[in-house]
C-alpha cells in the first residue's frame, strides 16, 4: 500500500475566484497566465481555452491598457474558466474589468496612488464580490525598501506585503490573497513561511521567473514542494519560460507528487535498466501521448521487469510486469498476460475499460464554499 500521509494544512480564509474555492479546505487550484497580446482576442480566447483544457483552474491575463481592458471584456464573454486580471498602477483599469466581469484583480493598493483612488478600486470590488490578489516580487521591491534591506529578502518581501496587507485592512476589505516570490528558492520558501504565520488569507505560490521548462520546473518542484509538504499554500502558479500550458502540467505533477489533487492518469514508470522485457521509454512516452484527454484519475505503473515490477502494478489500479510475456494488473491482481508487441494498444484499452467503472472512492474531497471571517493575527 501507498504512503498517503498528507501534511496538516495552514487553515486560511476563504476567497472565491469565480467559481473556485480558493483557501479553507478547497482544492489547491493550478493557474497559469496567457502570454498571447490580450488586445488579440482570438489568439488570447485560443490560449485560455487550451489552459482550461490542460487543467488550469484559473488564469491571469496581463491588462496593461485600457485598450486591452475593453479587449478583456470581450475576451471574457467567450471562455468560461475564471479569469484574473494583472493590472499595475492605473486604477481606471481595474474599474472597467470590474464593470466587465473579471474574477479577481491581481493589484497592489499600495502602487495605486491616492487614497480615494484605492477606495473607489476597493469598494468596486466589494460591491462586485471581486477578490484582490497582492502580488510581491522580489525583483520589485519599494525603493524605500531596497535602500533597508540593500537587497532582497524574505523579511523585505514580508514586510512589502504586509504595507498591502495593512492598507486594506484599514478598508475593511478581507477577501484577497497575497504571493511572495523569488527567483531564489530559498528566499521565496522563507518568506512564505514567514507570511503564513502573520496572516490567515490565502497563499498563492510560486517560485517567479523561474526558468525554461526543465530548469523551471525543477526549481518550482524544489520550492512549491517544500510549502505544500508543509501544509502552506491554497494555489499555485508554476512560472516557465515555455507554452504555459506546460505551466499547469508541471503545477498538477507537483500536487499529484504530494496526494494533494488528482486529476488525469498518475504513471508509475521505472527508468528503464538491462533487465527490461521491453522498451520502457518509447512504451511509456506512447502511452502519455494516448492518454492526454484522460481527466479522471488513475494510478498507472509500468515496470519493465520481474523484479519490482510485481510489487509496484500490485500498488496501481492499472499496473505492468515486464515478462515474455507481460502481465498486467488490474486493481491489485494479475488479470492476464500480453505480448510485448501489443503492449501500447492493450493498455490503452484497459486503463479506458477501468475507467468506465465508479470509482471506488472520490479522488478529493468536495471543496468547502462557506468563508470564514478571519482576519491579520498578531
Amino acid at each position: 500500500m501507498r504512503c498517503s500521509r498528507m501534511p496538516n494544512r495552514r487553515h486560511s480564509r476563504q476567497i472565491m475566484v469565480g467559481r473556485v474555492p480558493v483557501g479553507g479546505d478547497a482544492p489547491i487550484s493550478v493557474q497559469s497566465m496567457t502570454n498571447t497580446e490580450t488586445t488579440d482576442v482570438a489568439a488570447t480566447v485560443d490560449q485560455i481555452r487550451r489552459l482550461a483544457d490542460a487543467g488550469a483552474d484559473i488564469v491571469r491575463v496581463s491588462v496593461p491598457t485600457m485598450e486591452a481592458a475593453e479587449a478583456f471584456g470581450q475576451i471574457r464573454a467567450q471562455v468560461s474558466v475564471p479569469l484574473v486580471a494583472d493590472i499595475h498602477f492605473d486604477y481606471r483599469i481595474a474599474l472597467r474589468v470590474a464593470e466587465l466581469g473579471v474574477d479577481c484583480l491581481r493589484i497592489n493598493p499600495g502602487n495605486i496612488g491616492r487614497e480615494d483612488r484605492v477606495r473607489a478600486v476597493v469598494d468596486a470590488a466589494r460591491d462586485r464580490g471581486i477578490p484582490i490578489r497582492v502580488g510581491v516580487n522580489a525583483g520589485s521591491l519599494e525603493k524605500d525598501l531596497q535602500k533597508k534591506y540593500r537587497e532582497p529578502t524574505p523579511e523585505a518581501l514580508v514586510e512589502s506585503a504586509l504595507r498591502h496587507v495593512e492598507i486594506l485592512a484599514r478598508l475593511n476589505f478581507a477577501d484577497f490573497k497575497v504571493s511572495v516570490k523569488a527567483s531564489d528558492v530559498y528566499m521565496a520558501v522563507e518568506a512564505y513561511r514567514q507570511l503564513a504565520r502573520q496572516i490567515e488569507q490565502p497563499l498563492h505560490l510560486g517560485i517567479t521567473e523561474a526558468g525554461a521548462l526543465r530548469s523551471g520546473t525543477v526549481k518550482s518542484a524544489i520550492g512549491l514542494g517544500t510549502l505544500l509538504a508543509e501544509g502552506i499554500g491554497d494555489t499555485l502558479r508554476v512560472s516557465l519560460a515555455a507554452d504555459p500550458v506546460e505551466e499547469v502540467r508541471v503545477g498538477w505533477d507537483i500536487l499529484k507528487s504530494l496526494h494533494l489533487r488528482s486529476k488525469g492518469i498518475n504513471l508509475t514508470a521505472c527508468p528503464s535498466c538491462s533487465r527490461q522485457e521491453f522498451d520502457v521509454i518509447s512504451t511509456v512516452n506512447a502511452l502519455e501521448s494516448r492518454l492526454e484527454d484522460i481527466r479522471a484519475p488513475l494510478d498507472v505503473a509500468i515496470i519493465g521487469c520481474c523484479v519490482n515490477g510485481p510489487g509496484e502494478a500490485r500498488a496501481a489500479q492499472v499496473g505492468l510486469a515486464g515478462g515474455s510475456p507481460s502481465l498486467i494488473y488490474i486493481d491489485g491482481k494479475p488479470d492476464h498476460k500480453v505480448t510485448n508487441e501489443q503492449l501500447v494498444d492493450e493498455l490503452e484499452r484497459v486503463i479506458r475499460a477501468r475507467l468506465d467503472r465508479p470509482p471506488v472512492e472520490a479522488a478529493e474531497a468536495p471543496p468547502a464554499a462557506t468563508p470564514s471571517p478571519v482576519s491579520r493575527t498578531g
